[in-house]
């Protein structure tokens, strides 16, 4: 491998490059673009374009693209090559500031909740000049936003964007309270990723992989995660040289891989990221996700997204680590050395638990997918309650300023390993908290609801545009308050007061927890439909007004292209669970009961006791049976559910009567794969998928 230094950033259009091959007037304009937000003039523009499209040239680029993120939840591309007819029927290579700036992809064609008809075409590209352009291939990709012929967003990123300025104002309003005025603030993410790999051969054998990303079918083998002695463990050397190849392309795109390794379930992993501000750490994620894929190719595997592609072990997920700073270098969750003293940070700790505690509803819809609904709850997943992890250090300290008492600060202890040649470490002041939605980590905040295959745009936009709100709000109280220390104690005290019970530090898989949250008023949103019922609350979108993200008619076309999402993956699903029933595993196991027939015929026929026999072909052909009328049940339900009126009861239907005669069909089928012999059997099992990586 090529020096890291030397080759990362390689294939980036980075500030570095900028510097080397712009003009120090082009570049200082572009970087102040970059730095507050401000736009960047045609003059700009050409230059920038013409710098861009030579440095890509050079490596290997013939095309160039407006690389987008439709609510498909997944990017789009489409290439244009930089050829320009010359005279002599030659060619130049040429790209303008126009060109940079502004594409007209074709609008109608990806989902817009009905903002946009087949008729009404027209959608626009602009270029983000915050996410460095990037050489993948032959193409040069230029991040953009989306939009419509009049202006309605249809992409993830605008919306992002939008919340990031936002905060940015509210951050602003709230820092010169104590004196700060940096330039700007935005909020930080780090996307932790985690992912299965299993061998491509074995992948091409089921049908339900290929067809939905996630096993429909499959038996729990004899072994799985029970010994836990995958996690962290010695990586094998295909899954190495895999994740050395992947951590190369990543580093080429400037994307910050800093830790790789052994996840709990077989055949699981994770990524981690270094983090990066929210819209470029998205930019990063997704591309993330699509090498992955890529690079897996090359190693005869296959990268499995999907947030539970095996039942009964570990889903995957994707850490969202969220965190404010400004463009000063300060980290504003930074609790510092005197915490009890440092006012700054309990107040915007207050406004975060404030924000989550009234927009519980919009963090839990973020993460909604019919995929996430398997995962959440279990095996390190957190539960769809949202709840907050604050840790003994500032949730003591909060209860005192609530009670009114005197805070004493906790210390770090000496820890001791009782051997010599070890060296003496210092304990943390809180520890951390694996089942917590929500958990503060020291100096960022962990929403860990999120599923692997998810955008991450979404959740960043709803913890964005909640804490701005709520900063705003902090800020209108606080900027003509006579004594702003006493007003700000006050202010603390009396919110965290109401907002208190969404802190929960204990064990957030615990039945008690349950009824706890029940009797604090906290919601339990446990299905994607459930949950995308409150996207168009009447609270929501008067927010969503206030700070310019979405108007009330993109909060509608949102929620309809989830809830159409949902019913599409399941309607998906549920076919695919009735072909593979009836043209495999109904015919293999009725195949091996034909044979036990033959066999108890003949051994009747000798004299032979053929007791286990009959009793086993009775098993089955029961079983047979059962999966038959259950397969013909969800076919059904099925065409029920397609019949229904509206989106929301479609989905409703899918999630109530679709999804149950799935599970109910499946457990027959996994019954029958325990006791048909390996040989009839039509696909790779768990066992075969899961541990011979």
């Amino acid at each position: 491998m090529t020096k890291v230094p030397k080759l990362f950033g390689s294939m980036v259009f980075n500030e570095q490059i900028m510097r080397e091959r712009l003009p120090k007037d082009v570049f200082k304009a572009l970087q102040n673009t970059i730095r507050t937000g401000k736009p960047i003039t045609s003059d700009v523009a050409d230059v920038v374009a013409n710098a861009m499209k030579d440095w890509a040239i050079e490596n290997g680029a013939t095309h160039y693209t407006h690389w987008f993120q439709p609510m498909t939840g997944i990017t789009a591309e489409k290439h244009d090559s930089f050829i320009q007819p010359a005279v002599g029927g030659t060619v130049i290579m040429n790209f303008s500031g126009k060109q940079l700036i502004k594409g007209e992809p074709d609008a109608s064609s990806f989902p817009s909740g009905g903002l946009r008809s087949t008729f009404e075409a027209r959608g626009y590209t602009a270029w983000d000049p915050t996410s460095y352009a990037f050489v993948k291939g032959s193409v040069l990709y230029i991040p953009t936003a989306f939009i419509s012929y009049s202006g309605q967003v249809l992409d993830k990123k605008t919306p992002l964007l939008r919340s990031m300025d936002s905060l940015d104002r509210a951050v602003l309003r709230v820092l010169k309270l104590f004196g700060k005025t940096p330039e700007r603030a935005l909020p930080s993410v780090g996307a932790e990723q985690e992912y299965f790999l299993i061998p491509e051969e074995l992948y091409k054998k089921r049908p339900d992989l290929i067809m939905t990303g996630r096993t429909l079918f499959g038996a729990k083998p004899p072994k799985g995660q029970e010994l836990e002695d995958h996690y962290f463990g010695n990586i094998k050397m295909r899954v190495l040289e895999y994740m050395e190849d992947l951590d190369e392309e990543l580093w080429k795109l400037g994307i910050y891989s800093k830790t790789r390794h052994n996840e709990v379930a077989p055949a699981q992993h994770e990524l981690a990221p270094v983090f990066g501000t929210v819209n470029i750490a998205t930019d990063h994620n997704q591309l993330t996700m699509s090498i992955m894929r890529k690079v897996a190719e090359k190693h005869g595997l296959v990268c499995l997204l999907h947030e539970k592609p095996f039942a009964g072990v570990n889903g995957s997920g994707k850490h969202n680590n969220w965190s404010i700073s400004t463009s000063d270098g300060e980290n504003l969750l930074e609790p510092g050395k005197d915490l009890k003293n440092n006012l700054q940070f309990i107040l915007f700790v207050t406004a975060i638990i404030k924000a989550v505690d009234e927009h519980q509803d919009l963090l839990r819809l973020s993460v909604a997918t019919a995929g996430n609904d398997h995962r959440l709850g279990a095996n390190e997943a957190p539960p769809a309650i949202i709840s907050m992890f604050l840790g003994d250090e500032i949730t003591d300290l909060l209860e005192t300023i609530a009670s009114g008492k005197e805070y004493s600060n906790r210390v770090g202890g000496r820890l001791s390993t009782g051997v010599e040649s070890v060296p003496v470490i210092y304990e943390d002041t809180t520890d951390r908290n694996r089942t917590s939605p929500f958990a503060f980590t020291g100096n960022k905040f962990e929403f860990r609801s999120l599923g692997s295959a998810l955008n991450i745009a979404c959740p960043n936009i709803m913890i964005n545009a909640a804490v701005a709100d709520t900063l705003n709000e902090f800020a209108d109280k606080l900027e003509n308050a006579k004594d702003f220390e006493k007003s700000a104690r006050a202010l603390i005290k009396s919110e965290y007061i109401k907002h208190r019970r969404i802190v929960f530090n204990g064990d957030n898989y615990a039945d008690e927890w349950k009824e706890e949250a029940k009797r604090r008023g906290l919601l339990n949103l446990t299905s994607t439909p459930e949950a995308l019922a409150y996207y168009d609350r009447e609270e929501n979108v008067k927010m969503f007004e206030r700070l310019k993200i979405y108007t009330p008619e993109e909060v509608k076309a949102r929620k309809d292209i989830l809830l159409e999402n949902y019913c599409k993956v399941i309607n998906i699903e549920a076919l695919t669970m009735c072909e593979i029933t009836l043209k495999q595993i109904l015919p293999a196991a009725t195949e091996f009961s034909t044979r036990l027939a033959d066999n108890v015929t003949k051994l009747t026929a000798l004299g032979v006791d053929a007791t286990a026999q009959t009793e086993l072909l009775k098993h089955i052909a029961a079983l047979i049976t059962d999966a038959y009328r259950a397969e013909q049940k969800l076919s059904d339900a099925h065409t029920s559910a397609k019949n229904e009126p509206d989106l929301q009861s479609e989905a409703n239907a899918y999630c109530n009567a679709v999804f149950a005669t799935m599970q109910e069909l499946r457990a027959y089928c996994d019954r029958l794969e325990t006791l048909v012999p390996k040989s009839l059997w039509p696909f790779p099992t768990y066992g075969d998928l899961l541990l011979y990586v």
